[in-house]
């Protein structure tokens, strides 16, 4: 495992490249967002998207979020209808993620087989340039229905494993996961406050 320190406020472009070049390898990395630290793998790779699972003892039939670089990325993996892109553009980039209809790309396994996909554009720069070149695993870095931590060093004693990458900006500021916002009914609903 290695630990690469940096500041939310002045990106590395070395250490970008690097947890790409991770990423694309099958590997997972352990990252910043505008809320909690999360844990990514590139959706294409089951391999990798399963390590998550495992790192995180999550059920596999509870899905996971993807991550894209920006608000025109969501379309890759959901289809977005004008009124939800309205929705979407109103609060991204930020603390959100929004369930809407995935495309057929995104894999089974990252999404538990649901037609539903949750999407994620944090306002944060760092999480959104590790997924400029294919979409993320986006899950809070902590054992499933255990407190969420905001220290890399307490997150990595907490899951008791080595992930590949940590991409270490100190501690967060908050330990509060995204807001989780529902887009596939008529009316927007609010799954997590």
């Amino acid at each position: 495992m290695k630990v690469l320190k940096t500041s939310n406020d002045e990106m590395d472009e070395k250490i970008i490249s690097e947890a790409i070049d991770v990423l694309a390898d099958g590997g997972v990395v352990l990252y910043p967002t505008d809320t909690v630290y999360g844990l990514g793998a590139n959706i294409f790779d089951n391999k990798a998207v399963k390590r998550v699972f495992n790192l995180k003892q999550r059920s596999f039939l509870k899905p996971l979020s993807i991550l894209v670089s920006d608000v025109n990325a969501i379309n890759l993996v959901a289809k977005v209808s004008i009124a939800q892109k309205e929705i979407i553009n109103s609060h991204l980039p930020g603390p959100y993620t929004f369930i809407l209809n995935k495309r057929k790309i995104v894999p089974r396994v990252v999404t538990s087989g649901s037609m539903y996909v949750g999407v994620r554009v944090p306002d944060n720069q760092i999480a959104c340039r590790l997924a400029s070149i294919f979409p993320i695993t986006t899950t809070s870095a902590n054992i499933s229905d255990e407190d969420v931590l905001s220290n890399p060093s307490e997150i990595l004693e907490q899951l008791n494993c080595d992930v590949d990458l940590v991409i270490d900006v100190g501690d967060l500021k908050s330990n509060h996961a995204s807001k989780i916002i529902d887009l596939t009914q008529r009316n927007p609903k609010i799954i997590r406050k």
